[in-house]
């Protein structure tokens, strides 16, 4: 057998148990803080997918407004994709569903949408758009809800959620 420095042998060569856990726990604080990164940026690309699918609807709007002289009384296929405005309705990345949308009339001709109120939920609540938005929980005054629209507006408040189902907790919203 091999005689060390000291004269004692040693057999293998390997970790003790404690440098095995000392090195476990070290990867483990290191992997909880990378993921607590990483969940942080998909938010913030989430939330920065909602903001631009919202401009792409605004576009299309105006889009529909040149060619129609007035906004949809809905967001769907028939409106905004079949005449080529948009390529597809943008959906939230977390629900699946379609953003709020509420068209406006003037006061006395409900036929004709004027105007338009559209928002979503935000994730982060801290985010700097919501210093440009347009927090209205109502129609303008001498606007009401355009005839086939919805039933009601929602609530653009920074403070909470557009309406019942979103994925986030601050609404972010725009009007024409």
């Amino acid at each position: 057998m091999f005689q060390g420095l000291k004269g004692s042998s040693r057999v293998g060569r390997g970790f003790t148990l404690i440098e095995l856990l000392v090195v476990i726990a070290i990867i483990g604080v290191l992997s909880s803080v990378v993921l607590a990164s990483l969940n942080s940026a998909r938010q913030k690309g989430r939330d920065a997918k909602r903001i631009s699918d919202l401009k792409q609807i605004q576009l299309a709007l105006e889009l529909y407004y040149d060619a129609n002289g007035q906004y949809p009384s809905a967001l769907s296929t028939s409106t905004l994709v079949t005449p080529g405005y948009i390529a597809a309705l943008p959906q939230d990345p977390v629900t699946n569903t379609g953003y709020w949308y509420t068209p406006y009339a003037v006061t006395g001709s409900a036929t004709v949408c004027s105007s338009y109120h559209i928002g979503t939920s935000l994730e982060g609540d801290t985010n700097s758009v919501f210093n440009s938005d347009s927090d209205i929980a109502a129609a303008p005054t001498g606007y009401g809800i355009c005839t086939g629209g919805p039933t009601g507006d929602f609530d653009g408040d920074d403070a909470g959620q557009c309406g019942t189902g979103d994925a986030g907790s601050a609404c972010y919203d725009v009007k024409s």
